[in-house]
């Protein structure tokens, strides 16, 4: 079943189109990883599937439900309950992890659980600590973000995402932020994930991890898809621009 489909997705800011007719669908269990160069449109992408961002054209679905449609020449959204229903099916880890400072641990997990889907508290903590237990943060519950590695600050943010127990989780480049040594912290969690089958789309510059944990890679530059297949495919492409962007990377792989 397609969990995201995402059809002519258009999006420009002060004239400057930054995506420009994607389309792109993730089945169940799928992990999609999008690779391209600084500005090629991969966290602008993320950000219209998510909806942080408003698409200025195209359609985008989940599990069969329209989050928005083409009207004329512009985006119509469903309403706000249909959108609530929605955002329930996706998690979202951020590159700067976006956890709330004055917040615990537990309460950073747990506050949208409780005001935003209106789970119960006890429920709501129960999820949490499962989570922290798999992640290793169990003795950490109590910290608040400043005690915290930025690897454990990054888990808790996976936690956070997990603890919604969405159909899909995206990333954006969840270890840009983190040393080397913290990122291979981050993406043995990822890796583990993938094990799992948890359906991920994740916008990464890791080859490697790329390569390793991917069914499909895709690679946008100039707000178009200019290539994807699965990581064998792909690598062994003749797309020339391709190969120089691997070229350019290729200490990660």
């Amino acid at each position: 079943m397609e969990l995201l489909e995402m059809q002519h997705v258009k999006k420009e800011f002060n004239g400057l189109k930054v995506l420009k007719d994607i389309s792109l669908s993730v089945s169940k269990g799928e992990v999609v990883s999008i690779i391209g160069p600084s500005g090629s449109g991969k966290s602008t992408l993320l950000r219209c599937a998510t909806m942080l961002e408003k698409m200025d054209g195209g359609s985008l679905t989940y599990m069969g439900e329209s989050a928005c449609w083409e009207e004329g020449d512009k985006c119509v959204y469903a309403s706000k309950a249909k959108l609530k229903e929605i955002h329930k099916c996706f998690g979202l880890v951020f590159q700067n992890f976006n956890l709330f400072p004055h917040y615990s641990v537990m309460k950073n997990i747990t506050d949208a659980l409780i005001s935003v889907d209106k789970i119960s508290k006890k429920e709501a903590e129960e999820r949490a600590l499962v989570l922290l237990a798999k992640l290793g943060l169990s003795d950490k519950k109590d910290a608040y973000p400043c005690q915290l590695s930025g690897g454990q600050q990054q888990r808790v943010s996976i936690a956070r995402a997990l603890a919604k127990q969405p159909q899909i989780l995206f990333f954006d480049e969840p270890t840009s932020a983190l040393d080397p040594e913290l990122t291979a912290e981050v993406l043995k969690v990822i890796k583990e994930l993938a094990k799992e089958h948890m359906t991920m789309i994740i916008v990464t510059h890791e080859m490697q991890f790329a390569k390793e944990v991917s069914d499909r890679i895709i690679f946008m530059e100039h707000g178009v898809i200019q290539a994807q297949g699965s990581p064998e495919e792909l690598f062994d492409m003749k797309n020339e621009r391709l190969k120089e962007f691997m070229g350019h990377l290729s200490g990660n792989l």
